[in-house]
């Protein structure tokens, strides 16, 4: 028989939770250790289609890359470890996803850290398998050759999307706390999205929910050039929705920041995150 203390507990973990936004800690242990697994609350939708990929930017980025290596067979890295000065340039010449200080003329693209979406979609491939790097030199894995197959494409994006949230360093990209705020509960993240992005709402309404859920994050920020609730909306801002959501064409901005312009930018939710997803409301 059981103690009214672990009837109380099962009670609980069983109970929708308000900061989880309606989950109950059951399902939201489940859609963040096990995102995708048979109890998970997230699934990918069955009827993805190609549509819906070509509209998803580091993606496509990835698959031209995939393809550039399919055609040289082998790029030879710099001594630094980067991809070739020609390779980034074929790559963004494509124009799929552009980057703002680039195309302002702020920063010329020479090496690779130049253009981070490019670099971030490189690493993510070799983490997924894809590509593999040995004694300075890329080349396509038997693994990615197959994907690449035009057949195979829903595949290839999953594993590419499934290595970019769960492999990939986010904080790579930043300077922020070398902690995992925004990449740790992603899947929260994206059903915020799903909730709330057909309304044009400010980066501090999600972080203030995405805090809600895991509270914990607030205590790696300490009073410096801002309060930590500055430091880590901004840390969320920039890893969950500047290097994720625009990244993946979940979302669009209005009203960039530029330099002094400190009015807050809108992000509102373009709809591909339900031709994506699923959730078991």
């Amino acid at each position: 028989m059981k103690h009214n203390d672990d009837i109380e507990e099962i009670l609980y973990d069983n109970c929708p939770v308000d900061d989880f936004l309606g989950f109950t800690p059951t399902e939201l242990n489940y859609l963040v250790y096990d995102t995708f697994g048979d109890k998970s609350p997230l699934q990918f939708r069955n009827d993805l289609d190609d549509n819906t990929l070509d509209q998803i930017p580091l993606f496509r980025i990835a698959e031209e890359y995939l393809k550039i290596l399919q055609r040289d067979i082998q790029i030879k890295l710099t001594p630094l470890g980067a991809l070739p000065k020609k390779v980034m340039v074929e790559l963004y010449d494509k124009k799929i996803l552009l980057d703002e200080h680039i195309e302002r003329g702020i920063v010329k693209l020479w090496r690779e850290q130049d253009c981070i979406s490019i670099r971030s979609a490189r690493l993510t491939a070799e983490l997924a398998g894809l590509v593999r790097k040995a004694h300075g030199k890329l080349n396509l894995t038997k693994k990615g050759a197959t994907l690449l197959q035009k057949e195979n494409r829903i595949n290839l994006f999953k594993l590419f999307f499934q290595a970019f949230t769960g492999k990939f360093d986010w904080p790579f990209n930043d300077l922020h706390p070398q902690k995992p705020i925004g990449q740790f509960g992603w899947p929260f993240s994206i059903y915020m999205l799903y909730r709330f992005g057909d309304q044009p709402n400010p980066i501090d309404y999600y972080a203030d929910l995405y805090l809600d859920a895991f509270p914990a994050f607030i205590s790696l920020f300490k009073p410096s050039y801002s309060t930590p609730i500055r430091q880590f909306s901004h840390c969320y801002g920039t890893r969950t929705f500047d290097r994720f959501f625009l990244w993946f064409g979940l979302v669009t901005v209005e009203r960039r920041k530029h330099y002094l312009d400190l009015e807050p930018e809108l992000f509102t939710g373009t709809g591909l995150v339900k031709r994506i997803f699923s959730f078991d409301d």
